[in-house]
């Protein structure tokens, strides 16, 4: 069975980078989000080039929430509702991810392997038609991927009550409709993504997390992790990243994954040989 364990949140700080370096090193990690607007952007876009090259997926984070280059910051709960209600600036929304766009292009070299959001955000109302409209007129034939949001409810189970409601609450805002679009406009997608949890627990809860999420997973999913290095003030995820990090780096992890019989992959590669 093929997956990708996709790292989110690269540039977010240099912990997060240097995560993200070792666990691609070790060929945990096939794919990576990035994002552009945030403090370790610049000095981590030579690794991302580097890591590009020698096969990993790059792509961008999408931010409107955090870093966001040229419009305010939203509270996430905020930006649903206005999503929602139809009261987003689409003009801003536009200008805010072609802005993204071109610092990743500028930086990288070439275009997202694929585009995702930071807190889901992409699949939002408004934004997610704004984004494939971007992308059909940028990318053309050559599109990158999206990423769904779709859950497998055997494996977001595994996380407990509070890890499943997270993971269905995350799916019921847009999964399916930007699932729709993307279909017309000829984006592939991800089969269904796992590692949706509470950021509780520590590194032996996180290895338990895994194998229940591999244990669940089906060809062509995506599990998304969050891993850093080093202690980030201002992180609040800080201590969740170190877990993460312990435990996919660990010899436990590779002997789970030989046990259940998981390839790690590129979703690209994935995606081009199921066509």
């Amino acid at each position: 069975m093929i997956i990708c364990l996709c790292a989110d949140d690269f540039g977010l700080n240099e912990g997060v980078n240097s995560a993200v370096q070792q666990l691609v090193a070790m060929e945990r990690v096939h794919a990576t989000g990035a994002l552009v607007g945030a403090p370790a952007w610049g000095s981590g876009v030579g690794v991302l080039r580097r890591m590009h090259s020698e096969g990993l997926d790059v792509g961008l984070h999408l931010d409107f929430t955090q870093h966001p280059l040229i419009t305010s910051r939203n509270k996430l709960r905020s930006l649903i509702v206005q999503s929602y209600i139809g009261r987003c600036d689409r003009a801003a929304v536009r200008a805010e991810m072609r802005a993204q766009l071109d610092a990743f292009e500028q930086g990288v070299g070439h275009a997202p392997t694929f585009v995702d959001g930071h807190q889901h955000v992409h699949q939002l109302p408004v934004i997610r038609d704004e984004l494939l409209e971007e992308l059909d007129a940028r990318y053309g034939a050559y599109p990158p991927w999206i990423r769904r949001t779709r859950t497998r409810p055997r494996g977001s189970a595994t996380a407990g009550i509070r890890g499943w409601l997270k993971a269905t609450t995350i799916a019921a805002l847009g999964a399916s409709a930007l699932a729709e679009s993307a279909r017309r406009h000829g984006l592939p997608q991800n089969r269904a993504l796992l590692g949706v949890y509470d950021f509780s627990g520590g590194a032996m809860r996180y290895m338990r997390l895994l194998r229940g999420w591999l244990s669940a997973a089906c060809e062509g999913d995506l599990l998304m992790c969050h891993p850093g290095r080093a202690i980030a003030q201002g992180d609040l995820l800080a201590a969740a990243r170190e877990a993460e990090y312990q435990a996919l780096a660990s010899r436990q992890f590779g002997q789970l994954i030989r046990e259940l019989g998981v390839v790690l992959w590129p979703m690209s590669h994935i995606l081009a040989d199921a066509d």
